[in-house]
């Protein structure tokens, strides 16, 4: 088998492409600077320019999978420029992955593409399943429903379509958890806003264990990619406080500052969802991090 990858130099790529290696899986992966290009039996990279609509047609040879995790960071001030960016890394890079398969003889037969769980509604009660219809109003809905709608042509070529809904990506060095614990280093921890609004979170180790199962049981249609427990803002301020020996006194962080200094993205730490893992559990798929304790702990070891 042979998969090709995009965002593969990324957080999640990273660790997807070791986990397939480790399984004698070729990977293939595209990227935009020639100095990340390596050329092994069995990991080889091929340049692409999506703002110019150009791609190395030879990174499709006899691939049956595209792992599409391609897309600007949202956590960069949400200027207008910028949300530009973050729109069209995700719309423009699928679009040029389509109209090049639709022009060439290829084996691609699956396509899995990141989303995120921001296409759901702010909500402190409501349980998210991948068969609710609600969609957020605000920009990183339309962002995901741009996002899902890129990935959902695909299978106008007769290839099938997997979308993996992602939470808030735990992992030791990059993402949010660095950010989450740099108040509580600092001895100044507090939960932000109410505090009660949920963090649906995964493990790394988890989030690319779940492209993997993906992949290798052929599974098709949407997937909420989030540990079988979310966590709310104080109660995983409280665990990483109590974890560090940081004493926790601090009142919350008020919405309003949090928007004065953040502007439109606060909404990343200030809304959140409660997402359910079930159809991913129901499929066979087993978490090795099933609760925020456990996460931590192992991004806390020395």
């Amino acid at each position: 088998m042979k998969v090709l990858i995009t965002g593969a130099t990324g957080l999640i790529g990273t660790q997807i492409t070791k986990l397939l290696l480790e399984q004698g899986i070729h990977v293939n992966y595209l990227t935009t600077r020639e100095e990340k290009i390596k050329h092994e039996h069995n990991h080889k990279g091929f340049l692409w320019s999506p703002k110019k609509g150009e791609i190395d047609v030879a990174c499709f040879e006899n691939v049956g999978s595209v792992i599409n995790l391609v897309g600007a960071s949202i956590s960069e001030r949400w200027t207008k420029s910028y949300k530009k960016i973050i729109l069209e890394s995700r719309t423009e890079t699928a679009n040029l992955l389509y109209t090049t398969l639709q022009r060439i003889d290829h084996n691609v037969r699956h396509f899995i593409s990141a989303s995120g769980i921001s296409i759901y509604p702010n909500d402190e009660t409501h349980l998210y399943t991948e068969e609710s219809t609600e969609v957020d109003k605000g920009f990183l809905g339309e962002v995901v429903v741009a996002w899902e709608a890129a990935a959902d042509q695909f299978a106008t070529l007769g290839i099938d379509v997997a979308k993996v809904r992602t939470g808030v990506v735990f992992a030791k060095k990059e993402g949010a958890f660095p950010e989450l614990l740099k108040p509580v280093r600092l001895g100044v921890p507090a939960p932000l806003g109410s505090g009660k609004q949920w963090i649906s979170w995964i493990h790394i180790d988890d989030i690319a264990a779940v492209y993997v199962y993906v992949l290798n049981k052929s599974l098709v249609g949407v997937y909420n990619a989030v540990a079988p427990t979310a966590v709310n803002n104080k109660k995983l301020t409280r665990l990483l406080a109590n974890t560090l020996n940081v004493p926790m006194f601090l009142p919350n962080v008020p919405g309003f500052m949090l928007k004065l200094v953040l502007g439109e993205m606060a909404v990343l730490v200030l809304e959140g969802q409660l997402v359910s893992s079930q159809k991913l559990e129901k499929h066979g798929f087993i978490f090795r991090y099933y609760n925020a304790e456990n996460a931590v702990k192992n991004l806390l070891k020395k």
